[in-house]
């Protein structure tokens, strides 16, 4: 079984608010994608992969981020697309000899081994899968001036990894583009083809960095692991 990671990082980083797309911002001294792409290229089960990034920023991302850090299994750094849904189109073209393709956010460095494994397992029995959290806060829906509350049981929140089998996931994709549709993340292709995807727990430690405030608690994050670890050693 040939496994494939994309993982996405063809934004621009608006909400951050600085000159540097957040993808290339520094956790703890070390690019957010960089961090994200070693989890990957570490994982056992993965055997190449695929990086989006904004278009022209194709170099920057082999020297600033690929090669300083020697991360192996990068196989390509494609140009995004103009939505995420074309980006990881644009990167999945690449992988029809593969059996399974894990789609990642290039900002969700926090992501754990384990997690990853999962979603793969389950890929391979199902056919889809994707990380997430059971939702734990009361929802609300506003409906007109009113707010109802939405019962939170079997409510989630969809993280990524997000990983199928790959002629599923091309399928999917060809599907919308057939029917103009835009998602918002690949499990929403899949589940229009009248297809399960299974949901794997995640920690709610694997955020998307897409604030300055989400950076810092990426690094609350990145400490309390090392302190943990610095305990194991002891």
């Amino acid at each position: 079984m040939i496994v494939a990671a994309v993982v996405t990082a063809a934004g621009s980083g608006v909400r951050m608010g600085g000159p540097i797309p957040k993808q290339y911002l520094a956790l703890k001294g070390v690019p957010i994608l960089a961090r994200t792409l070693k989890v990957f290229d570490r994982h056992a089960l993965i055997d190449r992969i695929i990086v989006t990034v904004p278009q022209g920023d194709e170099e920057r991302c082999w020297s600033e981020v690929v090669k300083p850090f020697g991360l192996k299994k990068v196989a390509a750094v494609v140009a995004g697309g103009a939505t995420r849904q074309a980006s990881v189109y644009n990167a999945i073209m690449r992988l029809a000899d593969t059996d399974i393709v894990a789609v990642h956010d290039g900002v969700r460095p926090l992501v754990s081994a384990e997690v990853i494994t999962a979603t793969i397992r389950a890929a391979e029995s199902i056919g889809a899968a994707l990380a997430g959290v059971p939702i734990s806060d009361t929802v609300k829906k506003r409906i007109g001036s009113h707010l109802v509350s939405i019962p939170r049981g079997g409510l989630w929140l969809a993280h990524t990894p997000q990983t199928f089998r790959t002629s599923l996931i091309l399928e999917a994709h060809r599907k919308a583009i057939e029917d103009g549709f835009i998602g918002t993340d690949d499990a929403m292709l899949v589940e229009r083809l009248g297809l399960p995807v299974e949901v794997v727990e995640d920690s709610e430690d694997n955020i998307k960095i897409t604030t300055v405030e989400d950076l810092e608690l990426a690094e609350m994050f990145l400490k309390q692991q090392d302190d943990k670890d610095s305990r194991a050693l002891a």
